[in-house]
């Protein structure tokens, strides 16, 4: 069955089908269910305030058809009424919650990086707190922090370069979950390192993930998982 060490349960924004994505309600649901860890989108405002958002606009969850890095941090609260949390905000609830957060970043640039990282510092959040993105930005971020936690995301069964892996220093790899198998898990495990799958919503995936070895599970049905954990016992 692959090794059963505990799984990481993580919730994808938080806990959608119950509440809005990447809001702290939708946080602190995932967290009440058995979430372990939170993955959150992560962008800058037009005057550089880190806040929760996936999409480059206000549009698809909103209602607004104005890009994020357009409207600084007020008028973002005045757009939403104050429901797109900061960072900081999402930090504290996870803090009180004593959870983890997954900070994806897309699309970052190197300055988005070195705000969000140094945020993350500020609040003295960086021993509940890791990063996934791709190459680009976690070269970005294991630049900006030589300690940071990091989930390399991969999207191929071609295996990272030797010299990528040495200068990301990943902890995870962060895979689609279709392509996860046994064997992948059980050759990276063997390069001692972990092996995280997103984004699997039935149980029968989720059986199967965990059936492989995997050390952690991104879903939008964070009770779902929490079942099949105790199921496998993991």
């Amino acid at each position: 069955m692959g090794r059963m060490s505990n799984l990481t349960a993580v919730g994808h924004r938080g806990d959608p089908y119950r509440f809005r994505e990447n809001t702290l309600a939708s946080v602190r649901s995932a967290f009440a269910r058995g979430a372990d860890a939170v993955e959150v989108d992560v962008r800058l405002t037009r005057d550089g305030v880190p806040v929760l958002l996936h999409d480059e606009t206000l549009e698809r969850l909103w209602g607004h058809d104005v890009r994020l890095d357009a409207v600084t941090a007020a008028q973002l609260k005045e757009l939403t009424d104050g429901r797109v949390p900061t960072l900081r905000q999402a930090l504290t609830e996870a803090g009180a919650e004593d959870g983890r957060l997954m900070i994806d970043l897309p699309g970052a640039s190197y300055e988005t990086v070195k705000t969000v990282v140094g945020l993350v510092r500020e609040c003295g959040a960086r021993d509940r707190t890791y990063y996934c993105a791709g190459p680009n930005t976690m070269l970005a971020v294991r630049a900006a922090d030589p300690g940071a936690e990091i989930a390399l995301t991969w999207t191929t069964l071609s295996p990272p370069r030797r010299v990528l892996i040495d200068a990301v220093a990943p902890r995870w790899l962060n895979y689609r979950f279709g392509l996860v198998s046994r064997e992948l898990t059980q050759a990276l495990h063997r390069d001692g390192l972990l092996v995280s799958a997103w984004t699997a919503d039935t149980k029968r995936s989720m059986r199967r993930l965990l059936r492989a070895g995997v050390d952690s599970v991104t879903t939008n049905r964070v009770d779902a998982l929490a079942a099949v954990r105790a199921e496998l016992g993991r």
